[in-house]
């Protein structure tokens, strides 16, 4: 017989903070109550007082392979400190990518034993002749499709034409997997990036001076107008700047099932921490001018954005060092898995500007519903039992030594305390992470499939 956990704490619902009692059974919730039921001996009691129990969050956007060091087991760890009790890996993994069936299925196969969290994985498509492969991707469980406006690598991380973006968007569109973007203006930059090297300007603030607002907002507009007349769901990841917030708005109101995320970077960074920090604070898009970071805090107060995500990418100072005299030479993006909770916590509620509630939709319920993720994200009758405790009143102090990465990253918030610390946290009815110390073995993390309709995406376009 499973043993039943009750759980005690200030529980976040999608509704309201309440004083409750939460019951755990075959790792799902099968009881909220504000009366704390009758103990027997086969009921284990967990009382968190004070603390928060947040719905396990979510981190929709991960790089475990981008620095091939990294991998599933370090990243699940710091997802569990971080209370991330799911994520969701990206495609462009070092060597190859994850564009075909057969290498997705060779890259879920390494999830079991790797993981005390849960995971899914998004795919991709080749530069040529990719569309061909959606259908496969999504049948071996693709959660969502990454594809990009910017070349980063011709074959590792490749700018799709937009033809080939008309064509995916057309065959997704009935299938419930949404596809989304990195979304920045290839050509511009390309050629601002050869000006300043040609020139010599390879100061910090030039990694911002090539990747101005414009190649952003130019390459959404162009992606809401392919799924507007597709008819296609639509996904722009880490939004950098309240203008590209504010054409997305635009196309909502025309229908456009079109949604964004910011990253947690971009409401605690800004262009004076590029130019004091240099390659440790090199991110693609880049930070930008303090303004734009208030900017962006009103638009996700509003809930104009919808989540939060880390795009975590662990490197070693070795690494940013590259661009130290060049900062076009140094690799972009900084670890967040186990960040991008606290610190919106810390920016957003302990700080007043956003409550428990909103906190734990931009965290977990809206990032679940954009998945499809239909057991995860929200305390409520049913759900797995992906918790995160986190207790206000703590404090903690960010350290480049005290981050869980096989790779010795480095991180700009180094130095920087926080209010409020992650204290436990479970998945599916079991603690894997608590008091500092890492309770499940890695083999109990598990793969989470997409959830789109097969026969659509086989039959679509």
């Amino acid at each position: 017989m499973t043993q039943k956990k009750i759980l005690y704490g200030q529980v976040v619902t999608p509704l309201r903070v309440t004083a409750a009692y939460l019951t755990v059974e075959n790792g799902k919730i099968t009881g909220i109550s504000t009366t704390k039921p009758i103990l027997d001996a086969t009921t284990e009691f967990f009382d968190y007082g004070a603390q928060y129990i947040f719905p396990g969050f979510i981190d929709g956007h991960v790089h475990c392979f981008s620095n091939p060091d990294e991998g599933f087991a370090a990243t699940s760890v710091g997802a569990a400190v971080g209370g991330v009790t799911t994520f969701v890996d990206m495609p462009y993994d070092r060597p190859k990518p994850i564009n075909t069936a057969a290498r997705f299925n060779a890259k879920k196969a390494q999830i079991k034993g790797q993981t005390i969290v849960d995971i899914a994985l998004w795919g991709t498509i080749p530069k040529q002749d990719g569309v061909k492969e959606i259908p496969g991707l999504i049948a071996a469980g693709a959660a969502a499709f990454k594809m990009s406006t910017f070349e980063t690598d011709p074959e590792r991380f490749p700018k799709i034409s937009d033809v080939d973006i008309y064509d995916a968007l057309t065959k997704l569109r009935k299938t419930g997997i949404v596809p989304a973007f990195h979304s920045e203006n290839n050509e511009m930059i390309v050629d601002l990036i050869a000006r300043y090297q040609q020139a010599g300007a390879t100061y910090p603030r030039a990694h911002m001076e090539t990747r101005p607002i414009i190649v952003e907002t130019t390459a959404v507009q162009e992606l809401c107008e392919i799924a507007k007349w597709t008819g296609s769901k639509l996904h722009i990841v880490h939004v950098s700047a309240p203008e590209t917030v504010d054409l997305i708005d635009a196309y909502r109101q025309q229908g456009v099932a079109v949604t964004c995320e910011t990253c947690y970077q971009y409401l605690v960074l800004d262009i004076h921490d590029l130019e004091k920090m240099g390659p440790r604070a090199k991110m693609n898009p880049p930070l930008r001018e303090p303004e734009t970071v208030a900017g962006l805090w009103q638009r996700l107060i509003a809930g104009k954005i919808d989540y939060v995500t880390s795009d975590h990418v662990p490197w070693a100072a070795s690494d940013k060092a590259k661009g130290q005299a060049n900062i076009f030479e140094a690799p972009s993006g900084l670890p967040g898995i186990e960040l991008v909770a606290p610190v919106l916590y810390d920016a957003g509620v302990a700080q007043g500007r956003l409550s428990p509630v909103q906190f734990s939709q931009l965290m977990a319920t809206h990032v679940a519903q954009r998945f499809n993720f239909s057991q995860k994200g929200s305390i409520e009758l049913g759900k797995d039992a992906d918790f995160a405790i986190l207790d206000p009143q703590a404090q903690f102090t960010i350290t480049d030594a005290g981050l869980h990465t096989k790779t010795n990253a480095i991180t700009p918030l180094a130095g920087r305390t926080l209010q409020g610390k992650v204290t436990a946290t479970w998945v599916r009815g079991q603690r894997v992470y608590a008091d500092d110390q890492v309770l499940a073995p890695f083999t109990y993390g598990d793969f989470v499939p997409g959830q789109g309709l097969k026969a659509g995406a086989s039959n679509e376009g």
